[in-house]
């Protein structure tokens, strides 16, 4: 399975809270919701709708995977939740229980065997296994070298600070540019491809 992570991302590479005031105040972050602005159904949300369409799974962090089990599965008969609620899903968590698995068709992924299982994933036959927000997962997943793909919606506005995807460890990453699309609210839909050796 390939391994696709994609983010809404501010120019300053921020990620924290795009879809709502209260989505993720920690470090006191403040501009929670700093994303709807910029959506546009037709580029933002095709680019999201493609790239559901091609996974087969999706994998979480336990705060991304919370704040959609708490919305998907009341929004039954649109084709897009309809999909979301019906995928299989993965959430890596220290803290959640198999009884706190509401959201239907979820594994849990005990945080201290994530990397293994997801490695194990990640070489098993299947199409895109699609990791939406989860910042300190993303950030671990190219780290490890683990990403195949990166789809970043980068809108045109700068956070002052926040989480980031992207490892500070010092480490050298190159990445192909595939393809870019421009919305009319300015945001360019990039999608990079891990380059191996470089």
């Amino acid at each position: 399975m390939r391994i696709v992570v994609s983010e809404f991302i501010s120019l300053d590479g921020v990620v924290q809270a795009p879809g709502g005031p209260q989505e993720d105040t920690d470090g006191g972050f403040a501009h929670g919701g700093w994303s709807h602005p910029f959506f546009d159904p037709e580029v933002v949300g095709g680019a999201f709708d493609a790239a559901l369409r091609t996974a087969d799974a999706l994998l979480f962090g336990r705060r991304t995977w919370q704040t959609m089990a708490a919305a998907w599965p009341d929004r039954a008969g649109d084709p897009f939740a309809d999909r979301m609620n019906a995928i299989p899903k993965y959430v890596v968590s220290g803290t959640l229980g198999d009884s706190d698995l509401t959201w239907a068709n979820t594994t849990l992924l005990p945080a201290a065997e994530a990397v293994s299982r997801i490695a194990g994933l990640h070489k098993a036959e299947g199409g895109d296994l699609l990791v939406m927000g989860s910042p300190t997962l993303a950030r671990t997943l190219i780290a490890e070298g683990l990403v195949d793909e990166l789809k970043l919606m980068v809108m045109p506005v700068l956070l002052g600070g926040g989480k980031s995807i992207f490892p500070a460890d010092g480490a050298k990453r190159t990445l192909e540019l595939v393809s870019t699309v421009t919305s009319g609210t300015g945001v360019n839909v990039c999608t990079y491809r891990a380059v191996d050796g470089r």
